[in-house]
């Protein structure tokens, strides 16, 4: 009678009393009753944070995390449309070419901006540059050339001679020169000279190199050059000279930066193949022991985190989570869905031997009522 029958039996329109058994009729009372049960004493919301709290163990959440940054890893390698890299190539080239260069402008506003990194380039770099014999050596090697060949010199000589300058030189050195100078100056004068240098030049091209190269060898011009050139150092300057020079060049680098800086940026980042790059890196990561080294480390420090946060907010994490989850309304719906057949195997399964001695213990009373009132019976 506790379980059958399982559906009501109908006499005509009337059902007869007793059917169903008495679990299948008021099955969805006693699932309200069990979700009350379970959610009012077994799992209440400090049970439900124990059993967070034990689930979200470090070493769980650890592995956990662990287990996620291998199975990335993985999930990379084995992307073949390559999807990873181009969604890196896009963050990165939005990084570079739009990020960067605002971030910048706004940083170069600031009077101080790259102040230390720059004064640190110059005292330890520019301050110290000097150059070897060998790089002097070439240098003025490479001056005299291909910057200064005689043939560059004797085109420039040939435009500083113009008429007018020759006018100019020639009435200064008229002017300006006293006692024998002077004599020469005004009785022969530079004028003629200087045209026919200038006319000589010009005529004769391959004569003029060929002179020039001769004068450059004999004044030792490429020596003089290397030796001014090996002399050259900034500690050679005054104090103030050089504090100055820093001074300049750090506010060029940064009215450079301010101005012109975003959109040097912008331009380089739109020429980079920002796809390809972005396969390079993840591949380097891939077959990286240091990646793979560090994730224990970084799966480790996250779990900590985490912890440290669920210590603080656990508690409200689980009230929010208990009314997100319905769990009694999972339990009243499992236990109404269930049919009164599993219904009735379930709780025999649990309880058999003790519904079998509570039968059994029925049929002894009821013999043994019987037996006295068939006693009481036959000596009445």
């Amino acid at each position: 009678m506790l379980f059958r029958p399982y559906r009501a039996i109908y006499l005509g329109k009337r059902k007869l009393p007793f059917t169903p058994g008495l679990i299948p009729s008021n099955q969805e009372r006693l699932a309200q009753k069990v979700s009350d049960t379970i959610m009012g004493s077994l799992l209440t919301p400090g049970e439900i944070q124990k059993l967070a709290q034990r689930l979200l163990a470090t070493e769980r959440i650890q592995g956990a995390i662990l287990w996620l940054l291998k199975l990335a890893l993985d999930q990379v390698e084995s992307d073949r449309e390559q999807k990873t890299a181009k969604i890196l190539g896009n963050i990165l080239h939005d990084l570079f070419s739009q990020s960067l260069p605002r971030l910048l402008k706004v940083l170069a506003r600031k009077e101080d901006f790259l102040e230390a990194q720059i004064n640190q380039i110059f005292d330890q770099i520019l301050l110290n540059f000097q150059l070897k014999d060998a790089q002097a050596k070439n240098f003025s090697d490479w001056l005299l050339s291909s910057v200064l060949p005689p043939d560059t010199i004797r085109r420039a000589m040939i435009d500083f001679l113009s008429d007018r300058n020759i006018q100019i030189i020639d009435e200064g050195f008229r002017e300006k020169t006293s006692g024998t100078y002077w004599v020469v100056a005004n009785l022969f004068g530079l004028r003629n000279s200087l045209i026919r240098l200038r006319s000589f030049c010009i005529d004769e091209p391959d004569i003029t190199n060929a002179r020039l190269e001769e004068l450059t060898f004999s004044l030792q011009i490429r020596n003089r050059i290397k030796n001014w050139l090996t002399n050259l150092s900034l500690q050679n300057l005054p104090v103030s000279t050089v504090r100055q020079l820093r001074k300049t060049v750090r506010e060029g680098v940064r009215n450079y930066i301010k101005e012109q800086g975003g959109d040097v940026i912008t331009r380089l980042g739109d020429s980079v193949e920002w796809e390809n790059l972005a396969t390079l890196i993840l591949k380097r990561l891939q077959s990286s022991p240091t990646v793979n080294d560090s994730l224990e480390v970084i799966s480790q420090e996250l779990a900590l985190v985490l912890e440290r946060y669920l210590e603080q907010d656990l508690e409200k994490l689980v009230a929010q989570a208990i009314p997100i989850l319905s769990i009694d309304r999972v339990i009243i719906e499992r236990v109404s869905a269930t049919s009164p057949e599993e219904l009735e195997a379930s709780v025999q399964g649990i309880v058999k031997n003790e519904l079998q001695a509570i039968v059994n213990l029925g049929g002894i009373l009821g013999f043994v009522v019987g037996l006295l009132q068939t006693v009481l019976l036959f000596f009445n």
